[in-house]
């Protein structure tokens, strides 16, 4: 765990669907949390000195034989508990209690109803409406809990042991399902723990800035800038801390979106006066691409040339011990989760991701790795990034050359880089109007990623009475919350008309635009 001054939740992670939910949504409460694996000890608990816990949901039933248990010493530490699911379950088999197989499982939304009074459902409805997902329950409580909560399915909904300050229940409060989840988890946080809403962004930016100048002192630090959230927030956050002795280097490998190297420019060398080294590596890429049609050899060619282009730059600069870096959060869970079959784990960095060249290395500084996405970008606007720079879309590595379909060449380029222009601008605007109707950034039918892309094929046209023979142009337009699943958004037809108008009328070598309409799954958001 990375040193933190104010008050922490850690959440035991069971292998839940919801584990990085549950993390986000106390940070959205201003409390600062951290997802740890179950299986740790008591012992190693302790030095970590969490302020409460929180045990997620998990897949297994309790009573399986490779089941994820808890080491009972947490609930002797003398910290407010707090389970979900089946850490509802394991709490209740841990301390003595009963768990058994339902005749009938409970999926989605239930009618809970309240009994008695409660410290963790306190000032909420006497009847609600909880999300569930289970088949085992909760068949009789530990020794000193009472029973708070029940549903038709359930008769132990809810439990509680408040001499102990342990709170468990069989529903999922973090999912926005759960109507009074939000207030359950304040309850929980403020009334139970005590806990002060002190995660901050001031706050943390100052806690930030003094740990990058502990770690780097006053050695120099490079960054590889690609211009997108991630590695822009890094340098504009290390450049509030090291000030000149950070250099970046952006490796503009041509295949970044209309308007970006020159927004990477004003922003960084202009905005911020951060020394900056821009490599024109573009016809570099173009020769090392000619004729490759597969979407894994282009990714790796890019990315393999990324780090010779990168490290070529980085050995020109004298006196550079640190490399900085934009890993966040998630990429730490899910790398833990990869080497713990399925369990999250605190991996510290991902120096065995990079390829050192032989005698080179580089000391890692990732000041993100504890930051969900959302976070990151609600740090880069209080460093004061532009917006348009810190909203913008997931964007893949190897950039426009994934978006057209079979060899990369210059021409193709030019026809993507444009009209995907066209498709950004119209519903950005489009977005925008939503937004003034609704008053919500992320309203109903909003777009949450929308882009062009460039088959490998041509079709007949008619244009200016002339026979045509030129590119279609694929727009791709979705709605989604996490990018795990998506649907398709239902454009207006006029903004579609728009769209498409424009393309065929401004967009060089395109007669034709078409709408995919295809949700994920069983189709992914990008089409390689």
């Amino acid at each position: 765990m990375e040193s933190v001054t104010q008050s922490f939740v850690a959440v035991l992670d069971f292998g839940a669907q919801y584990g990085q939910l549950i993390a986000r949504r106390v940070r959205d409460l201003h409390v600062y949390s951290e997802i740890v694996p179950c299986d740790i000890s008591a012992s190693e608990l302790a030095k970590m000195a969490p302020s409460a816990l929180i045990l997620s949901g998990g897949p297994a039933s309790v009573y399986a034989k490779d089941a994820p248990r808890v080491d009972p010493g947490i609930f002797e530490l003398g910290l407010p508990v707090l389970g979900f699911c089946y850490g509802h379950q394991i709490m209740a088999v841990t301390l003595g209690g009963a768990v058994s197989h339902a005749d009938k499982g409970e999926y989605g939304p239930a009618s809970l109803e309240r009994l008695g009074t409660s410290e963790l459902l306190v000032s909420t409805p006497g009847e609600q409406t909880v999300w569930m997902s289970h088949r085992d329950s909760v068949s009789h409580v530990p020794e000193g809990f009472s029973v708070t909560a029940r549903t038709e399915t359930c008769q132990v909904a809810a439990m509680e042991c408040a001499e102990r300050r342990l709170y468990a229940t069989q529903f999922h409060p973090e999912v926005r399902h759960t109507a009074y989840g939000r207030r359950i988890l304040e309850n929980f946080l403020f009334g139970i723990c005590r806990l002060e809403p002190s995660w901050t962004m001031d706050s943390i930016i100052d806690q930030k800035v003094a740990q990058i100048r502990e770690q780097v002192g006053g050695d120099r630090v490079i960054l590889g800038l690609s211009g997108g959230v991630d590695s822009s927030v890094v340098a504009a956050l290390m450049h509030r801390a090291v000030g000149e002795q950070l250099t970046c280097v952006f490796v503009n490998h041509g295949f970044l979106r209309k308007g970006e190297p020159e927004l990477v420019e004003e922003v960084f060398r202009d905005q911020f006066n951060i020394p900056l080294v821009h490599v024109h590596a573009e016809e570099r890429y173009l020769r090392l691409l000619a004729g490759v049609t597969d979407p894994e050899q282009k990714r790796s060619r890019i990315g393999t040339e990324f780090w010779k282009v990168f490290f070529e730059e980085a050995q020109r600069l004298d006196g550079v011990r640190f490399m900085a870096q934009g890993t966040i959060y998630p990429d730490i869970i899910e790398s833990g989760a990869r080497k713990t079959g399925g369990k999250a784990s605190t991996i510290k960095s991902h120096h065995n991701l990079i390829p050192f060249p032989k005698g080179v290395h580089f000391d890692l500084v990732e000041p993100l790795d504890h930051f969900f996405k959302d976070e990151v970008r609600e740090l880069g606007l209080a460093l004061g990034l532009p917006p348009k720079m810190v909203f913008r879309q997931p964007f893949p590595g190897p950039g426009l050359a994934i978006r057209i379909i079979g060899d990369v060449t210059a021409e193709k380029l030019e026809v993507l880089r444009n009209a995907d222009a066209v498709v950004r601008e119209e519903l950005d605007a489009y977005n925008e109007r939503l937004y003034e109707q609704t008053g919500e950034r992320n309203s109903e039918h909003s777009c949450w990623q929308y882009f062009a892309v460039l088959p490998d094929i041509k079709s007949v046209g008619v244009m200016g009475d002339e026979r045509t023979y030129a590119r279609p142009i694929i727009l791709r337009a979705v709605e989604s919350a996490d990018a795990m699943t998506a649907d398709w958004a239902r454009l207006p037809y006029d903004v579609l008309a728009r769209i498409s108008g424009r393309i065929v009328s401004e967009v060089a070598g395109v007669n034709r635009v078409v709408y995919d309409i295809t949700p994920k799954p069983p189709a992914t958001i990008e089409w390689e």
